[in-house]
């Protein structure tokens, strides 16, 4: 499968800085402009949508202490990123804005009680909707997120994200043992992902070394940083300076 997996860097949540906040459309129209790949995030909202936006909660990005998961669209609508005029955007105007112009790695964020087959239906959806013809891949923590899409969209490049340490102190023994597993890429079986995306500070690894498909490293964030990544994999997905095309 060729992709710009191996060959593109991708710019992390957009080519963001002080004035064009992460995951914001003037983020992504400067990665466009410099010629990245773009990785950016989606979650479910309240009243179903697709919402272009990283953290579960809303604080650190908009002050606003609610969970995306407990706002409708319209609601978040309201809020602005990092103090400026930029809204945080739906998924169809991402799409639209972006227009096919770069490839793009779609992450979706890990959901309390929500299918699989239900977020994967809902982007490809977006995607038919909108006859989106560009490039793109999914990866996600969960494996069965990345698994739906993948038997929705069989020919979508779709990976799983991981790092080798994915359970803190205090966490449920049932967490322990499923983040072991996962972040050994012990899902990969029942998944079979044409990607992995591993925290690059924890390379080498085994089980990325052994691994066929595409190899990404996150989140890179120097020159120095990148040189090391890429002793161990193909690809990097970066921010806060400009990565080697």
């Amino acid at each position: 499968m060729k992709t710009f997996l191996k060959t593109l860097p991708v710019a992390h949540r957009g080519l963001h800085d002080e004035t064009k906040p992460e995951n914001s459309l003037a983020a992504f129209e400067a990665a466009m402009m410099a010629g990245y790949a773009i990785e950016t995030d989606v979650h479910f909202t309240k009243d179903g949508e697709i919402a272009v936006f990283h953290d579960d909660n809303l604080e650190r990005m908009t002050g606003d202490k609610r969970n995306v998961a407990d706002c409708t669209m319209e609601e978040l609508k309201q809020l602005r990123l990092s103090g400026t005029e930029e809204r945080i955007p739906t998924f169809g105007e991402f799409l639209t804005a972006v227009g096919g112009r770069v490839p793009l790695l779609i992450e979706i964020k890990n959901m309390k009680g929500v299918a699989g087959k239900r977020i994967a239906g809902a982007i490809a959806g977006t995607i038919d909707r909108l006859h989106y013809t560009g490039e793109y891949a999914i990866q996600s923590f969960n494996p069965f997120f990345a698994k739906a899409y993948k038997k929705l969209r069989p020919e979508i490049p779709c990976g799983i994200l991981a790092q080798a340490k994915m359970s803190e102190k205090g966490d449920p023994l049932s967490w322990k043992i499923k983040a072991h597993f996962l972040a050994r890429l012990k899902f990969n079986f029942i998944v079979k992902p044409d990607f992995v995306s591993y925290g690059f500070w924890q390379l080498p690894q085994k089980c990325v070394t052994k691994f066929k498909g595409a190899k990404l490293a996150w989140t890179v964030r120097s020159r120095e940083e990148e040189a090391q990544a890429r002793k161990y994999v193909d690809n990097v997905i970066f921010e806060n300076y400009t990565a080697e095309k």
